[in-house]
């Protein structure tokens, strides 16, 4: 869309007040570097980041903000979302837990392939689930139903609820998505926490969230006061953007470590049943594979867990294969490239959105 401004003989000039006429029509935005001079996105295409606004705004989007290095190089609010607009992140939770159970293992409050009875003694003379693992409880193989009514707002004790969830497959064998895992995993948190005084979400906020300065949060909870892990989170753009530089530092968030680089590398380690699922993460290393294939994550996750394919998927066959994803339903999105320093966050409704197509127009040169 031209702007209505009179030109200028700067063509740079002109193009940052054409990008700002756009903006004041689709809704208020920031481009916070685009006219700090011609490298001020760094090695992104300040057009290419244009048209991914219009693409998501005209999905129901609420927000994109996209920061490089640190550096907030494009922001924008559409269909009557602003900065200070908080959204549910739904899935992309899990990422905030995942993290959260990194810090217990370097604190040595737990280790990732520790066996869950050594907590739940309940588990211990079962015989389908003595040998599960908390690594399997975060990617999702231990074999466990989903049991999708844990997300029901009536539930009065998810944890307890969680710890009876049928076994319906061989652990390590198959990837079961839904919040039977993390809900396990609270409660295993909860009980190794107790002795401190501290509750799980007590613990993920000294660890995680304040670190991050993301302040306080909306979050679900039941009447015994334990979190919902797999949902629930509201954030606004810019606080989930924080993760997502932890997340883009590896580890680190504005030079201070968090989780070291080992223990954070096991958060892009897919597992045999699901290379493209890490722990708490969607990855993109099927990207570099020749047999590569883009997959709509939230459509295959509406089959049943024993008629999805995981085999050769990836989020875009054209970004790095380095690209991991905190992913929400109704397309809220976290992208983080720890290679090129980028972090993105896209917001909105559940309305038709590719992310292949728009990583594509984000990454286009």
């Amino acid at each position: 869309m031209k702007s209505a401004m009179s030109t200028t003989p700067d063509p740079f000039l002109k193009s940052c007040r054409r990008i700002g006429a756009w903006l004041a029509v689709i809704g208020a935005a920031v481009i916070a570097s685009a006219c700090a001079g011609p490298g001020g996105a760094g090695d992104l295409n300040l057009e290419a980041l244009r048209e991914a606004g219009e693409y998501s705004a005209a999905r129901r989007g609420h927000s994109l903000l996209v920061s490089q290095n640190g550096r907030v190089v494009f922001e924008q609010y559409t269909n009557g979302s602003n900065a200070r607009t908080t959204h549910k992140i739904f899935s992309g939770t899990k990422s905030f837990w995942a993290v959260a159970t990194l810090v217990a293992a370097q604190e040595g409050l737990l280790g990732l392939d520790e066996r869950v009875c050594n907590t739940i003694g309940e588990w211990r003379a079962d015989r389908q689930r003595k040998d599960i693992t908390i690594r399997e409880l975060l990617n999702f193989t231990s074999g466990l139903d989903p049991n999708f009514r844990l997300h029901s707002t009536t539930m009065s004790d998810r944890n307890a609820a969680a710890l009876k969830t049928p076994v319906v497959a061989a652990r390590g064998q198959s990837f079961i998505y839904g919040p039977s895992h993390g809900q396990v995993l609270c409660e295993v948190l909860r009980r190794k926490l107790a002795p401190r005084g501290e509750s799980p979400f007590g613990y993920l906020r000294r660890t995680v969230l304040e670190p991050l300065a993301i302040g306080e949060m909306e979050y679900r909870r039941d009447s015994m006061n334990n979190p919902l892990v797999a949902s629930g989170f509201k954030l606004t753009a810019r606080q989930w953007a924080k993760f997502g530089a932890l997340l883009s530092g590896r580890g680190s968030y504005q030079g201070r470590p968090i989780v070291s680089e080992r223990l954070f590398g096991e958060l892009l380690r897919g597992s045999r049943a699901n290379p493209a699922f890490g722990l708490g993460l969607w990855l993109n290393r099927g990207a570099s594979r020749s047999d590569a294939r883009e997959c709509d994550i939230e459509e295959m996750l509406e089959l049943p867990w024993q008629k999805q394919d995981w085999c050769g998927v990836c989020l875009c066959r054209d970004a790095p294969a380095d690209l991991a994803a905190s992913v929400g339903s109704g397309y809220q999105r976290l992208f983080v490239i720890p290679s090129r320093g980028l972090v993105i966050v896209r917001q909105g409704e559940n309305a038709p959105f590719s992310d292949a197509e728009f990583l594509r127009r984000i990454l286009s040169p």
